[in-house]
């Protein structure tokens, strides 16, 4: 038996869902940039007693460690961890890309590999390649795309691209088995929890002293203005 709340700040969407032996109880979203900070511990709240529990009852904290925004990622982690020190819990991490590609691995047979991808700025995009039985072919990375990018893969498999850094990529990777998703998908907590579940009955628990956002990539802030 587990309950979980699962918290998915990656992007900006702000997720949060509650989970019962992986069965989704109830689950709030925002999709109003810039209001993680702000409302996450209220959905958190509301979310568990709108199920007819209390926080003591939880079992776990879950949360998308990323790869995705920075700032995301940090308030995502920070409101987990607090949870969990506060109430003394285990707390759960899930990869973001995982989270999204188990959206969609159910609509697309052993001939499909899935690539979710994540806007990084410019022509970069956090990105990773599975099956649809969820093995890992290629490990999450930051990856500039380009003419060539996907090429070997592209040669074996029909690959669906999918994710909010999936559209700016459409006119460079052009090979006949790339596939393009026109609905969006973006990280959400609701496989978050789900994947949680899988890694709370095997004991996968984090530190909750030392755990860190999987940021992938080191933070560059803009310089200031001299003058």
């Amino acid at each position: 038996m587990s309950l979980i709340l699962s918290i998915d700040t990656s992007t900006k969407v702000c997720s949060v869902a509650l989970h019962q032996d992986g069965k989704l109880l109830a689950i709030s979203e925002l999709h109003t940039e810039k209001s993680h900070s702000g409302m996450l511990t209220t959905l958190c709240e509301n979310v568990v007693k709108c199920s007819g529990f209390s926080l003591n009852d939880l079992d776990a904290f879950a949360v998308a460690k990323g790869p995705g925004s920075y700032t995301g990622l940090r308030i995502g982690v920070s409101t987990a961890k607090g949870f969990c020190f506060a109430l003394d819990k285990p707390l759960i991490a899930v990869n973001t890309l995982e989270a999204m590609a188990y959206q969609v691995k159910d609509f697309y047979d052993e001939t499909h590999l899935l690539c979710p991808m994540i806007d990084a700025r410019r022509m970069e995009v956090y990105c990773q390649v599975l099956d649809n039985q969820m093995n890992i072919i290629s490990e999450t990375e930051a990856k500039i795309i380009d003419e060539l990018s996907f090429s070997e893969i592209l040669n074996e498999k029909k690959v669906v691209f999918f994710g909010d850094g999936a559209a700016k990529c459409q006119e460079e990777i052009t090979h006949k088995n790339a596939i393009f998703l026109n609905t969006e998908i973006h990280p959400s907590a609701k496989t978050v929890g789900i994947l949680a579940t899988n890694s709370f009955e095997k004991s996968l628990f984090e530190n909750v002293v030392t755990f860190e956002p999987f940021y992938l990539k080191d933070f560059v802030g803009t310089q200031p203005k001299k003058g």
